[in-house]
């Protein structure tokens, strides 16, 4: 089987676990997956091996290159805490044969900058086996722009950057934005591809984050400013969102 993903490995894997993977997958959802060039994509096996990749996936890894990436794991890949993250979602969806949808993630772009992504997950089945998962997530840069859409909900920008350490409720964002809750909603998912309460949750991390990249600042009060009710309340939704502990986070931006 020939794909059109130009850099993978001259022959497709060629393991069991692959080849039932990538026939039930075919080459026309690979091609389509490779021309997202803001989305990374990237299909593993029920062992966690990756089959499949494209080359914005590609750019999150130390590789340069699909065929230095097929094949691996995660804990090949990334660091120990982010990899324990994407393992733990895999089985979710192996295990339930469910998939999980526009889950809010920060992860660290090509080049160590963070930035938020939207991923989802999804089973794949031949003849009705369960032989792996797909994967999905969407860089939410190119939504972060001053457009005409953007004017229309800057007084609920404004109001969420003011009250960053309170509680913000989706009538609260309604009632600045001078419409309904329900309106509210497919505004924002329309221009930040984020509900009310992911844009919130997105507001206190990057908050926090900032003050992280402080020195001195203790964690204790970087969860109070952050909005969040306490320091383990913010460490266990911090570690949720991008899969390591603020501490962890902290290393690892002063090292970069």
């Amino acid at each position: 089987m020939s794909s059109s993903l130009s850099t993978a490995p001259a022959a497709p894997p060629e393991w069991p676990g692959a080849v039932d993977l990538l026939a039930a997958l075919g080459d026309p959802m690979l091609a389509l997956m490779d021309e997202l060039s803001t989305t990374m994509f990237c299909a593993k096996d029920v062992d966690g091996r990756y089959v499949a990749v494209n080359q914005a996936f590609v750019d999150r890894t130390p590789e340069r290159s699909r065929r230095a990436v097929v094949g691996r794991c995660a804990g090949d890949l990334f660091v120990t805490s982010l990899a324990e993250h994407y393992v733990q979602q895999d089985a979710q969806v192996l295990s339930t044969g469910r998939a999980v949808r526009h889950v809010l993630e920060l992860i660290r772009r090509p080049g160590g900058g963070p930035g938020w992504y939207l991923t989802s997950k999804q089973p794949v089945r031949l003849d009705g086996r369960l032989v792996g998962l797909v994967s999905v997530s969407q860089d939410l840069r190119s939504q972060d722009t001053d457009d005409v859409a953007v004017s229309s909900l800057s007084r609920v920008v404004e109001l969420v950057r003011e009250r960053i350490t309170d509680g913000i409720t989706v009538a609260d964002m309604a009632a600045a934005a001078g419409c309904s809750p329900s309106t509210l909603d497919r505004r924002m998912r329309k221009v930040f591809s984020l509900s009310p309460q992911q844009f919130v949750l997105r507001a206190r991390i990057d908050h926090a984050t900032a003050l992280l990249a402080v020195d001195g600042v203790a964690l204790a009060e970087v969860a109070v400013r952050a909005g969040f009710s306490d320091q383990a309340a913010f460490t266990r939704t911090f570690g949720r969102l991008t899969g390591e502990t603020p501490a962890q986070y902290r290393r690892r931006s002063s090292t970069r």
